[in-house]
């Protein structure tokens, strides 16, 4: 329980003291809007380019955990689209609480867990799948926000040109092809990128506890709870249900398992807002799931400590 508490607390410490920065007033109102954008188009696309980049492709990529942990997204998105229509959820609601019971916060939270906890080779394996969960994630997104909608308000090209100019999606596939044809990363640039990087996540760590606002809570609780607990809770089972049946084990299964476990992604009010979806429900979710994910990362963990993983 010791090593989980040490590999769980300091990275929620982090996000404490974004928020605690932002409340003491030491930055200005739009200084994490600012962050915000740094992390997501130059500092996480800069890390996993580099860690990716710097992999042996051959022996840190599994197709078999690419396949389970895009199959337990697959069956929550299903599972919370079917339950929302039962249900009769308006489409804007049924948009967000869908959204935000697969959609997880990988790069933010996601690598950084798992970095604590597993270091470099764990942040190497974990960039090379988020390579390919990323597109898929994001794909899932889409579908979920214009599936309940009567009348399409956004067309497939746009939806195209929201995929492909994903800073994370191009980060990742630059890193991927990189390491796959195995070209050297030159000196200069390997050590640049080494120190460049290194703001990466604990700034991506700050501006979450820098947004953080319990003001955020507007929107539908009960529905806002039972999305969080089916990203933080049945998600991870369902992923670690499939990794099982495919003989997944070591490090590969934690990695999943962490992965799926990430709280729901920060994007995902974003994109919930600007597709006509209920935006004060997508940001409830996110800041619910956020606050219990130091919960259910401890009990993650917890269990694969218990199995010597």
């Amino acid at each position: 329980m010791l090593n989980v508490i040490e590999i769980v607390v300091p990275v929620f410490l982090v996000i404490g003291l974004g928020y605690a920065v932002r409340e003491l007033g030491l930055v200005g109102g739009d200084f994490f809007t600012q962050v915000n954008k740094l992390v997501y188009y130059v500092c996480l696309p800069l890390l996993l380019v580099y860690k990716i980049a710097g992999a042996d492709f051959s022996t840190s990529f599994n197709f078999k955990l690419v396949i389970a942990t895009s199959g337990g997204v697959a069956c929550c998105f299903v599972i919370a689209f079917l339950y929302g229509k039962w249900r009769s959820f308006p489409a804007p609601v049924l948009g967000a609480f869908c959204q935000g019971s697969f959609r997880g916060n990988l790069a933010y939270i996601g690598l950084a867990i798992i970095f604590n906890a597993y270091g470099d080779i764990g942040l190497t394996r974990a960039g090379i799948l988020l390579g390919f969960l990323v597109p898929i994630l994001n794909l899932f997104a889409i579908l979920a926000l214009i599936l309940p909608r009567q009348e399409q308000q956004t067309s497939f090209r746009e939806v195209i040109r929201l995929i492909i100019s994903n800073p994370l999606i191009i980060a990742s596939l630059t890193g991927l092809l990189w390491s796959f044809f195995q070209v050297p990363i030159p000196v200069i640039l390997d050590r640049t990128l080494n120190i460049v990087t290194g703001m990466s996540l604990p700034l991506a760590l700050l501006s979450i506890g820098g947004t953080f606002s319990l003001a955020s809570l507007k929107g539908d609780i009960p529905k806002a709870v039972l999305a969080a607990a089916m990203k933080l809770f049945l998600l991870p089972l369902i992923t670690a249900a499939l990794m099982i049946s495919l003989n997944i084990s070591g490090i590969d299964f934690a990695i999943g398992l962490l992965m799926a476990g990430a709280p729901t992604a920060v994007v995902s009010y974003i994109m919930a807002s600007q597709m006509g979806a209920d935006g004060e429900l997508a940001g409830t979710i996110v800041m619910i799931a956020t606050a219990f994910s130091s919960i259910s990362y401890t009990v993650l963990l917890f269990c694969l400590n218990l199995y010597g993983i």
